[in-house]
Formats: C-alpha cells, sequence, structure tokens
C-alpha cells in the first residue's frame, strides 16, 4: 500500500521556518499541498518555496505572548484556519556551563523550551477547531549527556515531556507529537563541526553513514501532521540515522586480534 499525503486546504505555521530544518519542513508541507506561514524575529534573506509555490513570511518574537497572541490570530484572519504548528525555533551556541553565567543558560531554556509553549497554548484554541495537530522539534541533545550544550539538552528533554503532557489534556480535539532529531546537514552545519571535513567525520559517526537532510526530516514532521497519523499522538518520532555509536565499541579490542 503506498502512502500519499494530501493537506491541500491544510494551514501550517512553521517557526524559525526561514532557513535549515525549518525551511525543509516547510518545503515539505508546500509539497503536500498545504498553505504555509513562517515565522521568524528577522525576515528571511529569500523567499521559501517549493513546487511554484511559496510560504508566507510574518515576523514575531515567540517570547512576546501578546506578540504571539496576535501572530496566530493573524494567521486565522488571513487564512481562515489553522491545521498544524511546528515548533521548530531554536538552537543554542556551544558553551560549557562554567563559561556562562544562569541568566545567558536561562536564554537557551527559554528559546527552546519556553517559547514552544508559549505558541502551543496560542495556537490551541485555533487547532481544537480544527482538530489539528502540533509538531514539537526535539532532539538527542535531550536523552543523553549534552556537554557544550548543557541548557538546550534540558530543554529538549522538558519539551518532550511537555508534549506528552500537551498530548493527554488536549485530547482527542488536538494531536501532539516529537519528532527527537539527531545530526541534520543545514548551511549552519560548520558553526557547529567545523569545515566540511569536520561535518563528513561526524556524519560517518552516525550508523546511517551521514547526516539527515531537511527534507528528510520535512517528510517526517508532514507524516505526523497528516491523517495517516490520526491514531498518533504523545508519540516520540526518531529521526537520527540509527542513532549514535557508542564510544565503548570503537575503544574495545575484543575480536580485533590485539
Amino acid at each position: 500500500m503506498s502512502i500519499t499525503v494530501d493537506l491541500a486546504g491544510r494551514v501550517a505555521v512553521v517557526t524559525g521556518g526561514t532557513r535549515g530544518v525549518g525551511a525543509g519542513i516547510a518545503r515539505a508541507f508546500l509539497q503536500a499541498g498545504a498553505e504555509v506561514v513562517v515565522c521568524a524575529r528577522r525576515p528571511p534573506e529569500g523567499v521559501v518555496e517549493a513546487d511554484g509555490r511559496k510560504a508566507d513570511f510574518a515576523p514575531v518574537d515567540l517570547r512576546d505572548p501578546a506578540a504571539v497572541e496576535d501572530f496566530f490570530a493573524g494567521v486565522t484572519a488571513r487564512h481562515g484556519r489553522l491545521d498544524v504548528l511546528v515548533n521548530n525555533a531554536g538552537g543554542t551556541p556551544y558553551r560549557m556551563l562554567g563559561e556562562g553565567g544562569a541568566e545567558r543558560h536561562a536564554r537557551v531554556l527559554e528559546l527552546n523550551l519556553v517559547a514552544p509553549m508559549t505558541a502551543s497554548l496560542a495556537a490551541y484554541g485555533h487547532l481544537k477547531r480544527t482538530r489539528g495537530s502540533i509538531v514539537m522539534i526535539g532532539s538527542v541533545s535531550g536523552a543523553r549527556p549534552s556537554p557544550g550544550t548543557a541548557a538546550y539538552g534540558a530543554a529538549k528533554a522538558g519539551l518532550e515531556n511537555l508534549a506528552r503532557s500537551m498530548a493527554v489534556e488536549w485530547a482527542p480535539e488536538v494531536r501532539v507529537n516529537t519528532l527527537v532529531l539527531g545530526m541534520v546537514r543545514t548551511e549552519l552545519s560548520h558553526l557547529h563541526y567545523g569545515d566540511q571535513a569536520g561535518v563528513d567525520a561526524v556524519g560517518r559517526t552516525v550508523p546511517a553513514g551521514r547526516p539527515a537532510e531537511p527534507s528528510e526530516i520535512g517528510d517526517a514532521a508532514v507524516f505526523l501532521a497528516s491523517d495517516r497519523a490520526a491514531y498518533v499522538s504523545g508519540a516520540s518520532l526518531l529521526v537520527h540515522g540509527g542513532g549514535e555509536r557508542p564510544a565503548f565499541l570503537d575503544a574495545a579490542n575484543v575480536n580485533k586480534g590485539v
């Protein structure tokens, strides 16, 4: 049985959808026929488009609850409905815990945990009317130690738990799920892994042998938002190429003739 996803007539919001993973997700929704609105604090350098269709852009600071409420009201006023919210906006610089004060780390928590909660609360009433869904963008950092990005890992762990609680409280009208991502190749990969050789080297540590492409994350998000996943809620879908190879496997000398 082939799986065809048709989201024509649906309206999706992708936060942080102007570049990287977010743009890949927005393009996937456009390809599935949805009307797409992307938001960020600053306008994008280019238009997010796919198959000759373009995403709308609206500026919003997700840390401002009043502005977020106005943003979603504007989306429904223009498009008539809201069916999907993808909480993608987030990120973190590399900073060891002892190298930054509590306020700096708290800002990472605010962006990666509080802001998705703020957006979800603002979108809830609109999504309830369409029996829509929320897709959280999580990370493997939330399930293992994350030295250098500890606050980010803590936020992503909290986000996954928040999604499960939302799925229970808001059922059956609104489904809530999480995509747990590993390494993804984007135009910003060099900021985390260095030059192309560094990106490739880290990619080889993934069992799949490479990073994910943003389009692959987008396909998974479209599936979770579609009627094909109508009975999927409170779930965490791992999109990480098999995860991370444990370091002890390379350190052990069993069966190496040593």
